[in-house]
């Protein structure tokens, strides 16, 4: 065929077929290739396998695997060999031999022993796509009767997800695996991970119990280092005495050394139930309030239905803060997050300190806003610890001395921001609406249009928040304190006018710092600030210069800024300061501080690849500071 008669033929399209570039007859190839299986036409090579004579192809085996690549063509002495002896499990041996020629394997057909076996094989002969595949099933299928098997498994073979999955689900039905009969097969180490976690959530005697039959059936193995795991104080004395001691598998010392731990330390090591992502102080997990005004109302759920004589808990603010809101989880949970929403239809704000206890004898304080201005909604993190019990002390309203709090949310996530002297240093902006931020002095069509993240929809007569030169300012009140360290500005830029102007933080409203000072500059349209880290709570935006009028406009605020450029120098200042203090504290020892500063520093390293002239209209709304009447 010609040329010419190719192009004209590539050109011609037939009406009402859709056109196609390519011949896809994958299924077609894959079912004729699975013909070759196990089939001695042109076989080169046979696997001798639990005395199975099995018939391969080489080309066939070392086009789909590394391992057999080395084996069968690497110069060993199976390059050369007709027959090839294996000590593997000859039915998981065919279905890996099945995947190989084809590329399917039915792991619906096939009975528990044998996917594990194949997912065995599949790690040695280095076929990571059908290994992560069978541990994807194998996370569908989990239950009782094989969650020991497969986290074995797991293990074994570095499956990271499907250990993951393993735990988790055996933290959720502690008690059940415990009685299993599989539990008695479990291997020491899998045991010892299991028994580490403080989320391995079950009575202590039970665990006992289980870990002395295990014991029982594995005689081989030293029990004294896995019963070790088990945490004896948790255990009452009637346990300890009835239960642990006939047993006769520990030193009497010990069961002392358990009482005493009961009546002399102040923490104990608690297990705790873990629920990820989940609320955990709700009515379904049978928790309440066990102190406060308005009981019903705080862990309903209702976020909306609340005004000035409903929708809230309540305690009176006392001077010895001796009063507050208690809360009593349905069991001891492992909890890192608290959400909580104060009354926020006013201005007010309010200081607060959480407590968290375990027995209601000793209680921590994991969050102390008592001396910051708080309002709406409240994100809390802390470190991960077992909690039964929610103390919430309210220290200061700005309006009366009562303390409203209108939701209660305790729940453990994965990742949780980080948090520097107890208050969060975001990613984030939380100059936001959604974040409970709001524009307390200022003149703008609609209220927090600083705030609602709209950055594009403005012109000469809204989409803007602005002051007086000379006699006004814009302010900005975070819904908490947040350590931050830069900020973004969008100054009103629909003309060629330019703009000066200063930034103050404050927490308290009182005492102010400067950290952006543009008063001898020339600043139009995106404004981008990096400065020291520090706790805010206020923002005080004042012009000082407009080359077209006496008005400051301002778009738009996010703090911290999302400006990725910012957001790296920020990051990188933070963690800098961290390093300085930590070398500080370190200074007595100089070479611990040297081992600190490099590991720090490899860390750093490795984590960072229209109209003339504006007139300002009477009906502009004037934000107004004062609250309401009192509730």
């Amino acid at each position: 065929m010609s040329s010419q008669s190719h192009r004209k033929m590539s050109g011609t399209r037939l009406p009402n077929k859709p056109r196609s570039d390519a011949v896809e007859l994958t299924e077609l190839f894959s079912a004729q290739m699975a013909q070759l299986c196990l089939n001695e036409d042109y076989s080169d090579v046979t696997f001798i396998v639990e005395n199975q004579r099995l018939p391969a192809h080489r080309v066939m085996l070392a086009a789909r695997s590394e391992y057999f690549r080395a084996l069968l063509y690497g110069g060993l002495s199976e390059s050369t060999q007709k027959d090839i002896h294996l000590k593997v499990p000859v039915e998981a041996f065919k279905a890996l031999l099945r995947y190989i020629y084809s590329g399917h394997l039915s792991l619906s057909q096939m009975d528990e022993d044998n996917i594990l076996d194949t997912l065995g094989l599949a790690n040695q002969y280095g076929l990571t796509e059908l290994e992560l595949a069978i541990s994807d099933y194998l996370v569908q299928y989990l239950a009782l009767n094989n969650a020991c098997a497969i986290l074995d498994a797991a293990r074994l073979y570095n499956l990271e997800k499907l250990t993951k999955v393993c735990l988790t689900f055996m933290d959720r039905n502690a008690a059940d695996i415990l009685q299993h009969e599989t539990f008695k097969s479990l291997s020491k180490e899998s045991l010892e991970e299991i028994l580490r976690r403080d989320s391995f959530f079950a009575p202590e005697v039970q665990i006992f119990l289980a870990v002395w039959e295990w014991g029982k059936h594995n005689r081989n193995v030293d029990i004294q280092s896995v019963v070790s795991y088990v945490r004896l104080p948790l255990m009452n004395l009637d346990h300890l005495l009835q239960v642990v001691r006939p047993s006769g598998i520990l030193d009497p010392n010990k069961l002392l050394d358990a009482i005493e731990e009961q009546s002399t330390s102040k923490y104990l090591k608690y297990r705790a139930a873990l629920w990820p992502k989940e609320n955990v102080a709700t009515a379904k997990f049978a928790s309440r309030i066990i102190r406060g005004e308005y009981p019903t109302q705080l862990l309903n759920g209702d976020i909306t239905s609340y005004d000035m004589e409903k929708g809230y808990t309540r305690h009176c603010i006392t001077d010895a803060n001796d009063s507050g809101i208690v809360v009593e989880l349905g069991t001891i949970c492992l909890i890192n997050h608290i959400k909580i929403l104060l009354w926020d239809r006013d201005n007010r704000a309010y200081s607060y300190f959480i407590e968290v206890s375990a027995n209601q004898i000793q209680w921590d304080r994991v969050i102390d806003y008592s001396q910051y201005h708080c309002r709406s909604w409240q994100f809390l993190y802390f470190q991960a610890r077992p909690i039964r019990y929610i103390k919430l002390v309210g220290t200061h309203n700005t309006v009366n001395k009562v303390f409203h709090v209108v939701s209660l949310e305790a729940m453990h996530i994965m990742n949780i921001p980080r948090v520097v002297e107890g208050i969060v240093a975001p990613t984030g902006n939380v100059a936001t609406i959604e974040m409970g931020a709001v524009v307390v002095d200022g003149v703008s069509r609609t209220r927090n249009a600083l705030l609602n993240g709209n950055y594009v929809d403005y012109d000469w007569d809204s989409g803007y928040t602005c002051h007086q030169l000379g006699s006004g300012e814009i302010l900005v009140r975070l819904a908490q304190p947040y350590y931050v360290g830069s900020m973004r500005l969008l100054l009103w830029d629909c003309d060629d006018r330019t703009y000066s102007f200063y930034i103050e933080t404050s927490t308290n409203q009182k005492d102010w710092t400067m950290v952006i000072d543009k008063r001898d500059e020339q600043a139009r349209s995106w404004q981008n600030f990096t400065f020291t880290a520090r706790p805010v709570v206020f923002i005080r935006i004042v012009g000082t210069r407009n080359t077209a009028n006496e008005i400051f406009h301002c778009v738009h605020l996010e703090c911290p800024s999302e400006d990725p450029n910012s957001l790296l120098i920020e990051n990188e200042k933070q963690r800098l300061a961290e390093d300085k203090k930590q070398l500080k504290l370190n200074d007595t020892d100089p070479s611990t501080s040297r081992e600190i500063s490099n590991n720090q520093h490899s860390s750093r390293h490795s984590g960072e690849e229209r109209e003339k002239s504006i007139v300002e209209e009477d009906v502009l709304v004037q934000f107004d500071n004062n609250s309401m009447d009192e509730q």
